[in-house]
């Protein structure tokens, strides 16, 4: 009987009916965002405030990256703060808001409809993040455990609230005019407090967690981990203020670099987990969660000629190129990787959890190992080509790389639906 395996520092106390809608959804989302990728490839040769560019950002922002972060998290912060999910109506009010609002508002930006749909959109994923925000909150404040992951996920869900809070506004301001000026002026903002205060606090935060344990590395230094929270919520702080006071003129590298000293705080974190760890065998899965880690200085790179360019009033291409590193290269990579560390066990635990005598397989063999090697292979594949075709205005390589990345997509469904499904063997 399974009684050994890393993931078993995942303690059940979260329902998968809470948990897996999240996954399923996000897994859809993804294989969507790669097939409007592959049929609108001419993007890349428009302004970024383009309808299909707005759909499919926000389709891999919402749909897929926060949708499964959401159900991660669901999962995971019971083992974060040694306590429980504070309330399983408010996370499933959560998915349903967001399964929902989701559909709506991409469907509302690609058809640039600024009206009710993409409005009513919007509403409904701000009605979600709040019931995902209570229940953090309530969670943690019952827990008697209030580590720095702990804070971690509560300001990193506090930013998203205000992630999606202004992108409330932004959305109403097409037709209302709510705020002093339009739109595109504030997206800068809107986007990295979703990027930096949302996804890079939340995944330090859960990683910092989760990459020793799975690992089975004996490091932690919470000093650090307290340090990287401190560097990027200033930073975020400042830039914000920077940005919406027009002094970013005077310190517009001060934020970035704040971020940058933070990542390589991190990066030497997990470097450090990665020595001191007891199994030596890096599993696959693995290996592309600390590849995303790796994968970080594309982005940082496209910032640093965004902010250079932008100066200049030029660089659009190269925004572009900074949403695509993020989207489809940090964030996919290390959510693919984590999907089947963290899934396996909760469909194991679900079909196996009753089974007190006889032989039950181990939580890694629910998925399929090879499907995940193709996956991969496609995925990196992809990328790289799609990334090469941004750089060189190639519609060739941009088709290739969408196609591949599209490719990913269906075997990493396909990989998630045999996990899902399984049944347990007689």
């Amino acid at each position: 009987m399974f009684t050994n395996d890393s993931s078993s520092g995942l303690q059940q106390t979260t329902s998968y009916k809470v948990v897996l809608p999240f996954y399923i959804f996000a897994a859809l989302s993804f294989i969507i965002s790669c097939t409007l990728l592959l049929l609108n490839t001419d993007i890349i040769h428009q302004h970024y405030f383009h309808p299909q560019t707005l759909a499919i950002t926000h389709l891999m922002a919402l749909g897929w990256g926060t949708m499964i972060i959401l159900g991660a998290s669901h999962q995971l912060l019971p083992v974060l703060i040694e306590g429980k999910l504070d309330s399983y109506l408010l996370a499933l009010l959560s998915f349903v808001f967001a399964a929902t609002g989701i559909p709506l508002l991409v469907t509302g930006f690609y058809l640039f409809n600024t009206g009710l749909i993409l409005q009513t959109g919007a509403v409904l994923i701000n009605a979600s993040v709040i019931c995902y925000f209570l229940n953090v909150i309530a969670s943690i404040s019952e827990s008697k455990k209030h580590n720095v992951h702990a804070f971690f996920i509560a300001a990193a869900s506090l930013w998203l609230f205000a992630t999606t809070f202004f992108g409330l506004l932004l959305v109403f301001n097409f037709s209302r005019s709510w705020l002093p000026e339009n739109s595109i002026e504030y997206l800068s903002v809107h986007a990295h407090m979703g990027l930096v205060g949302w996804f890079l606090l939340l995944i330090i935060g859960v990683g910092s967690r989760l990459i020793p344990m799975f690992l089975i590395s004996k490091y932690s230094n919470p000093k650090i981990l307290w340090w990287i929270f401190a560097l990027i919520n200033i930073a975020l702080f400042g830039f914000i203020i920077l940005k919406t006071s027009n002094a970013f003129e005077k310190l517009y590298y001060s934020p970035f670099l704040l971020v940058l000293f933070a990542l390589a705080l991190f990066a030497n974190y997990c470097y450090r987990a990665y020595k001191e760890r007891i199994r030596k065998h890096v599993d696959e899965q693995m290996k592309i969660s600390l590849l995303s880690v790796a994968m970080l200085i594309l982005p940082l790179l496209s910032l640093m000629a965004v902010i250079y360019f932008i100066r200049e009033n030029s660089g659009s291409k190269l925004v572009l190129l900074y949403g695509y590193c993020i989207f489809f290269g940090w964030i996919t990579a290390i959510i693919m990787g984590m999907t089947f560390k963290t899934l396996p066990f909760i469909v194991w635990t679900k079909v196996y959890h009753s089974r007190v005598l006889g032989k039950t397989p181990a939580p890694k063999e629910l998925f399929s190992e090879n499907l995940f090697k193709i996956m991969a292979l496609f995925y990196l594949t992809g990328f790289i080509l799609f990334l090469a075709g941004i750089l060189l205005l190639n519609d060739l390589l941009l088709k290739s790389g969408a196609a591949l990345l599209l490719a990913s997509a269906i075997v990493y469904v396909i990989n998630v639906a045999k996990t899902v499904f399984h049944q347990a063997k007689v």
